[in-house]
């Protein structure tokens, strides 16, 4: 039995397995490779068989129903309901509705899409379609770029909190989904990360479409303080566009900090505020250099759009770069408040920014490789 086990679980790949870990209420930091993940699923399935036959109708069903066709999504525990219809949080945590994460559960989530048995939030966060993409996030957060996570810790388990990241991508913003990623795998409650970005996602049909289905949200005040009011994690990169398109020479030099707008909305909410220094994303498309004339040809087909220059990259494919995510100790601003002080504002910015550029100094300083 016990070799069979092992072999059954050595066929699976490291995703697989660190579902199977996370189901099981395994904590596995980032760092664990295939072999830590088959011994504590080996050691744990050894020790935890049941001692009584299976019930002989699997795990309990979610019991709502829709125009006579039941549900069949896994209840959510001690309730009779999954997560699409009230087992537990669903917009808040980052658990599976299916009940892990896995190819072979999209016929049944893209069954409740046709059902249309459950409502999205006001800011259009669709979970089951959130669900599908998690599943390939997953595949680059611990196969593709194998992130290592320190400071899981300091993510608050409740309530609101804006996690504010150095920026970087120059394609796409991978630093957002890894971010994303790093709450939902490692943190002691898995929550989802509500990513504000700018106007680009918003303008292209098919992007900005599921861009609000996955769970993201517009650059606006009244998304970013409608996430925060209602509890959630609102994820920034307040660089914006200068830190997503700046040239190689410039990697990991965090730019000003904007206006500090996200210190705004954490002192109108209350919400502490978490530094996150990442390291991976300059590498993943290096980048040759940037140019103002392409910029300007992108605002004559996206007027809105306040790129200023437009880097110009070396692969299409993204490097298999080894990521690094350091959290920092939450930064406390004190009750709500609807009065702000612009020069507090500014100050807190800037401390905010020298947090993170020491810690991405530190990080490189004792960085072994790219990859």
């Amino acid at each position: 039995m016990t070799d069979r086990l092992t072999a059954m679980l050595t066929g699976l790949n490291k995703a697989e397995l660190r579902n199977l870990a996370d189901a099981a209420g395994l904590s596995l930091g980032s760092r664990a490779t295939k072999a830590d993940l088959i011994e504590a699923l080996s050691d744990h399935l050894r020790t935890d068989e049941p001692t009584d036959a299976p019930e002989p109708h699997g795990p309990p069903r979610c019991s709502q129903r829709t125009g006579g066709h039941p549900c069949g999504l896994p209840a959510a525990d001690e309730t009779d309901r999954c997560g699409l219809h009230g087992g537990f949080d669903v917009v808040d945590l980052a658990r599976p509705v299916a009940g892990r994460l896995g190819f072979d559960t999209w016929p049944a989530l893209i069954r409740q899409l046709a059902l249309a048995s459950y409502d999205t939030d006001p800011l259009g966060l669709d979970p089951v379609i959130s669900d599908m993409f998690w599943r390939l996030l997953s595949f680059l957060y611990l196969d593709y770029f194998r992130v290592n996570v320190e400071g899981a810790h300091h993510i608050p388990e409740s309530g609101p909190g804006v996690l504010v990241g150095n920026h970087a991508g120059a394609a796409l913003p991978y630093d957002g989904a890894m971010l994303a990623m790093a709450v939902a795998h490692e943190a002691p409650v898995g929550r989802r990360v509500r990513l504000i970005g700018t106007e680009i996602f918003n303008m292209l049909p098919f992007v900005s479409h599921l861009y609000r289905k996955t769970g993201a949200a517009y650059a606006s005040r009244e998304d970013a303080r409608w996430i925060l009011g209602e509890g959630h994690l609102l994820g920034v990169f307040p660089e914006g566009v200068a830190g997503f398109q700046k040239s190689q020479d410039q990697a990991y030099k965090t730019q000003r900090f904007g206006r500090g707008g996200f210190v705004e909305l954490a002192m109108h909410s209350g919400a502490p505020i978490i530094p996150v220094a990442i390291v991976g994303g300059e590498e993943v498309h290096p980048v040759l250099f940037t140019s103002k004339r392409l910029a300007q040809l992108v605002r004559l087909v996206f007027p809105e759009q306040r790129v200023e220059q437009m880097a110009v990259w070396l692969n299409p494919i993204p490097l298999p770069v080894k990521w690094h995510v350091r959290f920092l100790e939450p930064i406390d601003v004190g009750p709500a408040r609807t009065t702000i002080d612009r020069l507090a504002v500014l100050e807190m910015a800037e401390h905010v920014r020298e947090q993170i550029q020491a810690a991405l100094d530190d990080m490189l300083e004792h960085r072994q490789g790219i990859f």
